[in-house]
């Protein structure tokens, strides 16, 4: 089985995000970058099928900038076997995306794709399932448990009832959330590795794909800032402040 992972490259999670003063997007300069957190458990999650003998291959895909390759690197020391670059170096919508991650696995024909259920940046959660409605495979999206059997995956979802089990025929796409698994880290050798796999880099149009997008943005702010909390001394000036100040009760 070949399994074809998804993964994008994002502003470290642990780095606080400032808006361009010309509220034109988020500033990148000297801004620290990685691996989208929920797609490094997609390329986790691969990479344990792989070890429990059910995938031989594991291809690690992204469309971006040319500095993507430096996250692919990481999804090739993480065990991926190889890496696909669409590379891009304008703002893609989902849609977008979708359609060159279509055109990659029209071309790799993999049994299996895993994407992260969203992206830390944009926080959209719409590829994998755009992706899906555009191959036609089945779709298994916020996995909590996959179980590989014969030729169907079997997806346990998070959903707001709780837990829900789908089995899928493959081939198929799982968008996987957060207690999918826990992420290994890449080991100094396994990263020395890496840079000697092949990475292969296309151009959406080698894919015959338009990556023109309909979404434009606008304008982009920061939050406001919160006003500072206070401290009550009783349960009646709670009350009071809560029904004449907050007037929510």
């Amino acid at each position: 089985m070949k399994i074809l992972v998804a993964v994008k490259r994002v502003v470290d999670y642990n780095v606080k995000v400032r808006v361009k003063a010309d509220n034109s997007g988020v500033d990148l300069a000297n801004v620290k970058m990685s691996m989208n957190p929920f797609c490094e458990i997609a390329v986790e999650e691969a990479v344990r099928l792989k070890e429990k003998g059910v995938a031989t291959e594991i291809v690690a895909v992204t469309v971006g900038p040319t500095a993507a390759q430096e996250q692919l690197r990481t999804a090739l020391a993480l065990g991926a076997d190889r890496a696909v670059l669409v590379e891009s170096a304008e703002e893609l919508s989902s849609l977008a995306i979708a359609k060159a991650l279509k055109a990659v696995v029209d071309k790799e024909q993999p049994q299996l794709v895993i994407l992260g259920k969203q992206a830390i940046d944009s926080d959209n959660n719409q590829t994998g399932q755009m992706l899906a409605a555009l191959s036609g495979y089945a779709q298994g999206t916020f996995a909590s448990e996959v179980a590989v059997e014969g030729d169907s995956v079997k997806v346990t979802r998070e959903i707001d009832g709780g837990l829900q089990t789908v089995a899928l025929k493959l081939p198929a796409i799982v968008t996987t959330d957060l207690r999918l698994n826990e992420p290994r880290y890449a080991s100094l050798p396994n990263i020395m590795k890496a840079k000697k796999k092949p990475l292969e880099t296309l151009k959406p149009e080698d894919l015959g794909v338009s990556t023109a997008s309909t979404v434009s943005t606008l304008k982009v702010e920061a939050p406001a800032a919160r006003s500072a909390g206070i401290k009550v001394k009783s349960v009646d000036e709670l009350v009071d402040k809560l029904k004449n100040e907050a007037k929510v009760i």
